[in-house]
């Protein structure tokens, strides 16, 4: 059973995790855990994940960012985890992966564990972490390069801004949306939410660009505030960009002159058109890119 620990001697329980790490050599491998069929991460979505690239060096790009944003999600759901445990893994993870030649992303899926009655949470989970290494999509890097286009979604997003801003292990919005199908000319999805104010790409987040100022949509009531949206406002800023957060809606998108896409394993991709709008490519991607040592 995990142990638990209490933070600071007060504060919510901290239960060591359970590991199943997949990234470990079969013959060094401790998989003594087995995923129950009752855990509320395969029942409810009761858990977090996080997608994570890695660098040619073996390290985790933005793990403090990644470990914040784990670290507030899970008491947004109400359970507390124990960050350096994670931390330690995760770098173990990421040298062990400098063995392959192609670029490489590491995913953490955190699930509060087995437990309680019906969608009641037990007062003291034991959390599951599961650790998967994988190679980043060779096509990344065409969409870099060349840009990508998006269409407008027809599934919508509700809005729960209890849940909004953090990945949660419930993506089934997410998995209803890219069953759709898409126009030959298009790569992904703009999604809005049940007001029809825009959210975020499919699997990205969006940024809009008009001069020195920078907009992005506001994620109060759905959306993932995404780690790599977070570097890139910071980099916008210390390139003398305003940037604001705050609802926008499809008929305001002929305004911009370029849009970004933004996640942590394709890093900052051009969109080049929304439905009928077309935009230039932004002029300060590279410098970004640059700045933030983004590279595939």
């Amino acid at each position: 059973m995990a142990t638990v620990t209490m933070e600071g001697g007060k504060g919510k329980a901290i239960a060591s995790l359970c590991w199943l790490d997949l990234t470990l050599e079969p013959a060094h491998s401790e998989q003594a855990h087995n995923i129950s069929p009752m855990d509320r991460g395969l029942a409810y979505g009761d858990g977090l994940f996080a997608t994570m690239a890695l660098s040619r060096e073996g390290k985790v790009a933005f793990l403090e960012s990644h470990l914040s944003r784990l670290k507030q999600g899970a008491s947004r759901l109400g359970f507390a985890l124990d960050i350096k445990d994670i931390e330690a893994r995760l770098i173990v993870a990421a040298k062990s992966q400098t063995k392959y030649k192609t670029p490489r992303g590491l995913k953490l899926l955190i699930s509060r564990g087995a437990g309680g009655r019906g969608y009641l949470a037990p007062d003291d989970p034991s959390p599951v972490a599961v650790l998967s290494a994988f190679d980043i999509p060779a096509h990344y890097l065409d969409w870099q390069q060349q840009g990508i286009a998006l269409a407008s979604s027809e599934l919508m997003l509700g809005h729960q801004p209890k849940l909004a801003g953090i990945k949660h292990l419930n993506r089934l919005e997410q998995v209803l949306i890219r069953r759709q199908v898409l126009p030959e000319w298009a790569q992904d999805f703009l999604v809005c939410d049940a007001l029809g104010q825009l959210v975020e790409a499919s699997m990205a987040n969006l940024l809009f660009i008009k001069g020195k100022q920078c907009i992005t949509p506001s994620l109060a009531y759905s959306g993932v505030s995404g780690v790599m949206r977070q570097q890139v406002i910071m980099a916008l800023l210390t390139l003398g960009y305003s940037v604001e957060m705050k609802p926008l809606h499809r008929a305001e998108l002929a305004q911009f002159e370029a849009v970004l896409m933004t996640n942590s394993l394709l890093g900052i991709v051009d969109v080049i058109r929304i439905d009928n709008s077309h935009y230039k490519a932004f002029n300060g991607t590279n410098k970004v890119r640059k700045a933030l040592e983004l590279t595939l």
